[in-house]
């Protein structure tokens, strides 16, 4: 069982138990707490799923980013690297509900798993929503999400909901100790504070081997940056080409940065804040904007400077 999961497991079995369940559950937690593995989890107990079986049980069926194009798809079959979509489309939803209208195959109950549900396209949670108002006999949705305020209103209210907290510091330290033992401390350290508690992130940002980014981007932070050459080293260091993961997590990063320089006795901490706001408004644009990896990394060291200097002249 992974950490923090205790509450939602019991809310789960005791619906599990009762004479009727809702059909619609919304796992709402930060990215990287486990909701996925959760949902998968719980759905095999649902459908009674054997021992090794799991994702490809006929009873459980996931929803999630498909091959971009078709294009994309042929390297899937080809089995070669492929690039996603950055959401989940209404044919996808539509394909789902053309299986609604048969029995489960193996039992009385089919599970449908929607991760993210929070990257659905508009059409696509439109299409959702019918299902979820009306739901066939037998069928249970699990919508995993990361920021369910992205959801539908309609959609939220027809769930219940299941919330996955974050990780304390201490249990997180312990984590990656156990299973990323080759990071030093400083590297476990910004691993901690950039993840916020989440450890699927934690141990991310330990495998892109992002503690030399966070130390660029609080050099940045805390010198300024008039030469533009501390731009340049961040740049080389988040890459010529980083794929979406790696440019969130990098997002992520420079948020945490940002959030451990504000300081109560500032005389104005308004740049900071304002570089803050900068940054989460560019993490909410990352799944659906092609960011070119150079102009990206010189505008968040853009605004790790202005705030530099901001700062300074608050303490001075």
């Amino acid at each position: 069982m992974l950490l923090g999961h205790d509450e939602a497991w019991r809310e789960w079995r005791k619906a599990m138990a009762g004479e009727r369940m809702h059909h619609a559950w919304l796992l709402a937690g930060r990215r990287g707490v486990g909701k996925g593995s959760f949902a998968l989890a719980a759905a095999r107990e649902l459908v009674g799923a054997a021992d090794g079986e799991g994702a490809h049980h006929p009873d459980i069926h996931t929803l999630t980013y498909a091959p971009k194009d078709d294009k994309e798809e042929r390297k899937r079959a080809d089995g070669k690297p492929f690039e996603l979509a950055r959401s989940i489309r209404i044919a996808q939803i539509r394909a789902m509900q053309s299986r609604l209208g048969t029995r489960p195959t193996m039992g009385e109950r089919r599970a449908i798993i929607i991760d993210p549900a929070d990257d659905l396209e508009r059409n696509a949670a439109n299409a959702l929503l019918k299902s979820l108002e009306e739901p066939p006999v037998g069928t249970y949705f699990l919508l995993v999400a990361h920021s369910p305020a992205r959801l539908l209103p309609t959609i939220r209210s027809r769930c219940r909901v299941l919330r996955f907290p974050t990780v304390p510091d201490s249990e997180m330290d312990r984590l990656l100790r156990d299973l990323s033992p080759q990071a030093d401390d400083p590297t476990r350290a910004a691993a901690i504070a950039a993840a916020a508690g989440s450890p699927g992130a934690a141990l991310q940002f330990v495998d892109m081997e992002l503690g030399k980014v966070a130390q660029a981007m609080r050099d940045i932070l805390e010198r300024g940056d008039a030469d533009f050459r501390l731009r340049g080293t961040l740049a080389g260091l988040i890459g010529a080409r980083p794929d979406r993961d790696r440019i969130r997590a990098v997002l992520e990063l420079a948020r945490s940065v940002v959030a451990q320089r504000l300081d109560g006795a500032m005389a104005d901490p308004g740049p900071i804040i304002d570089t803050h706001g900068e940054l989460v408004r560019l993490t909410g644009e990352q799944p659906t904007y092609n960011f070119d990896a150079g102009l990206l990394a010189m505008e968040i060291g853009t605004l790790l400077a202005k705030a530099a200097a901001a700062s300074e002249r608050a303490d001075g």
